[in-house]
């Protein structure tokens, strides 16, 4: 199989690591997706990852009324490494190699992120996974994925969501909801659909960055994706 990009950007949900334990880690999942990923450097394609947080902490969600909301969000940037962490020994175990760059210094851990260092290990064949999000608060790690899939000049940002496509309502809900096979930045704006927060999703629009929104619980999606067969749904700029 060819695939269809070059560079990527995979955005993979926190909670979708920890497979139907909801919290945690699910280590048989992580493995499945971390081969996966490998099969994806094989064909030759640089992969940045960028993982959520929310199956030990959401900011915003679980700190809200308890404690300040920057404190609340940099607990949530620590979740995200730790998730880091963990795929990147999965894709280690899956015979790939992974590099781990954190968008706040911690350099006992992970290398801080640069732009330069970042590409370096792309074109390396490294897999990179960015951790802490955008490094402030009031970001979500959405917002991050957009972010570094623009500053690394992603040809695609693949995200990796609980839900098979884009609907005009929650499906779950709604069985009348409308899916999705491609949406523009703009209807998505719109009709205030719920892909992603408002800032990742402008940001998106603004940079004329291609998105594919598809299920992770069947990893083989993302291969899927990168060889041009249609899943999930595909955001354009216009």
């Amino acid at each position: 199989m060819k695939p269809e990009y070059k560079r990527v950007l995979i955005k993979v949900s926190g909670e979708a690591l920890a497979g139907e334990k909801k919290t945690g880690l699910d280590f048989d999942f992580i493995g499945r997706v971390s081969r996966t990923i490998k099969q994806c450097v094989d064909m030759g394609v640089q992969v940045g990852v960028v993982v959520g947080g929310g199956n030990f902490w959401r900011g915003v969600k679980d700190g809200g009324g308890h404690m300040e909301r920057s404190r609340a969000d940099h607990m949530g940037m620590l979740a995200t490494v730790m998730n880091c962490l963990a795929l990147a020994e999965g894709i280690n175990q899956a015979g790939g190699s992974a590099a781990v760059l954190t968008a706040v210094d911690m350099p006992k851990i992970a290398e801080p992120y640069t732009y330069a260092g970042a590409v370096e290990h792309l074109e390396k064949g490294d897999v990179v996974i960015f951790g802490c999000g955008t490094g402030s608060p009031y970001f979500s790690t959405d917002t991050g994925a957009v972010l570094k899939a623009v500053e690394i000049h992603a040809d695609m940002l693949l995200l990796a969501k609980n839900v098979d496509a884009i609907y005009s309502d929650d499906p779950a809900k709604n069985p009348e909801a409308v899916r999705y096979d491609e949406i523009t930045y703009q209807e998505i704006l719109t009709k205030r659909l719920a892909v992603m927060d408002l800032t990742a999703t402008s940001l998106a629009a603004e940079n004329g960055l291609p998105l594919m929104l598809f299920e992770v619980k069947q990893p083989e999606n993302i291969l899927k994706a990168l060889t041009g067969e249609k899943v999930g749904t595909v955001v354009k700029e216009s």
